[in-house]
């Protein structure tokens, strides 16, 4: 694979940055304490590594070799750029907020009208103003993944979002990450709450604005579903075609509640969409879907953890990743089912669609199954375009990129309906369609 980040300089290490940025991260209390023992956790292993089996098919060690210096805060010039480009990506009615390098800007955000039991603060606010050391842990909190920790350790800004118990925000919520720098790096961290019985859609966009390039992106959301509360989590991936953009969400789901959550990724020359999933709950429903559409060099990890601890779950995960030129598509899905999650439905499929001899997409589906009385499967396939179905479409008059695009479509089609909600949905396809268009 293509290399399009400059090679690291040998006195920038991670350390430094962490060192140089340290003055520049809020936090009062114990934060600046969780940060230092997030990033010693970093320390241990460095950027993830092919050593890591959740790990070994994106070197970030090989492929990107150093963490870049943290993006400076955005001047007017960069507010300009970043606000025509937050535009373009605007779901339909949704409530926008925007963070560019980082930081999160109200004056392009739309906080005027928010709904009845909705609150948003900027995670940078939450911090500084001395939180409790159980909040501020569960705000950074982290895994054993480095990239994770690392994101704990450096996060500048973030949105805490909460909404009450029994509130059903009927707007989607959207965070649109702007990245307007060259060759520095940005960890932004969002905290979700919903309370028992709430519903809300969220919809995370990242884009780069005009000059942007070479930057490399870390974000993580963590999310607490709450008992009979709904959530739609859509994260769309659009970054500048030679940055890197990590991002991670830990999601814990409580009993009778339903999670629906979408991942694409589109562009960057290297993403990691990487989904940790608990099921705390009996009776919780889970979808985690997504799609990777990959062509030139570039290479889209979407890799996917779903942990049932508790009996009578259900979840479902359906990928597909379209791959075309030298790109690499990569899914990795486990679904983990603990002894005591009896009657535990679970299923991943995945499947991918090669459009030129030299695309690859490597598959790895996973059961690690510890309880009986479960129904459990997975599947994995991969293949060309069927011709004889192009050559029936173009029978009846459509030229040959249109049946391609067509089937395309219809192939994309298998995981995007899985959106229950027809706003989304409909940005989504969008998405896909520009993708599409934009290779034409």
């Amino acid at each position: 694979m293509k290399q399009v980040l400059p090679k690291a300089d040998p006195q920038r290490t991670s350390g430094n940055v962490f060192a140089a940025a340290r003055g520049r991260l809020p936090g009062a209390g114990l934060v600046p304490q969780i940060r230092a023992s997030a990033f010693e956790v970093y320390e241990r292993t460095g950027l993830p590594h092919r050593g890591m089996e959740d790990w070994k098919y994106t070197d970030l060690r090989a492929l990107i070799g150093e963490v870049l210096p943290l993006a400076p805060r955005p001047d007017a010039e960069a507010l300009v750029r970043a606000k025509v480009s937050a535009q373009h990506v605007s779901a339909d009615q949704a409530v926008k907020l925007v963070l560019v390098d980082g930081i999160f800007v109200p004056e392009l955000s739309d906080l005027g009208k928010l709904e009845n039991g909705l609150v948003v603060r900027s995670l940078r606010e939450v911090l500084e103003n001395s939180v409790p050391g159980d909040m501020a842990g569960l705000v950074l909190s982290t895994t054993s993944d480095s990239a994770i920790s690392l994101n704990a350790a450096m996060a500048t800004d973030g949105l805490v979002i909460t909404i009450s118990d029994g509130n059903a925000v009927k707007r989607p919520i959207q965070i649109v990450h702007v990245a307007t720098g060259v060759s520095v790096s940005t960890f932004t961290r969002s905290y979700l709450q919903l309370g028992k019985g709430a519903h809300a859609a969220i919809v995370e966009s990242f884009v780069s604005a005009e000059r942007a390039s070479g930057y490399q992106a870390n974000d993580a959301i963590i999310a607490l579903v709450g008992n009979e509360a709904s959530l739609s989590y859509i994260h769309v991936a659009a970054a500048a075609s030679d940055a890197v953009n990590i991002s991670s969400a830990i999601i814990a789901v409580g009993a009778r509640a339903k999670l629906d959550l979408f991942s694409m990724t589109c562009s960057g020359s290297i993403s990691r969409y990487q989904g940790f999933i608990s099921l705390a709950g009996e009776g919780t429903d889970v979808s985690a879907n997504g799609v990777n559409l990959i062509r030139g060099e570039l290479h889209a990890d979407t890799t996917m953890v779903v942990d049932h601890a508790v009996p009578h779950c259900t979840s479902r995960e359906k990928f597909r990743a379209v791959v075309d030129d030298r790109g690499r598509s990569v899914f990795q899905g486990r679904i983990v089912v603990r002894p005591a999650a009896r009657k535990t439905d679970a299923t991943l499929t995945t499947r991918a669609l090669l459009l030129s001899d030299e695309a690859e997409a490597d598959s790895k589906p996973e059961l690690e199954i510890l309880a009986d009385d479960v129904t459990c499967g997975h599947g994995a396939t991969s293949g060309a375009l069927d011709n004889s179905l192009v050559f029936y479409l173009r029978a009846r008059g459509l030229p040959e990129k249109d049946a391609k695009s067509l089937l395309i479509k219809a192939f994309l089609g298998e995981s995007i309906e899985e959106i229950t909600s027809e706003n989304l949905r409909d940005f989504v396809t969008a998405q896909a369609e520009h993708w599409l268009q934009a290779g034409r």
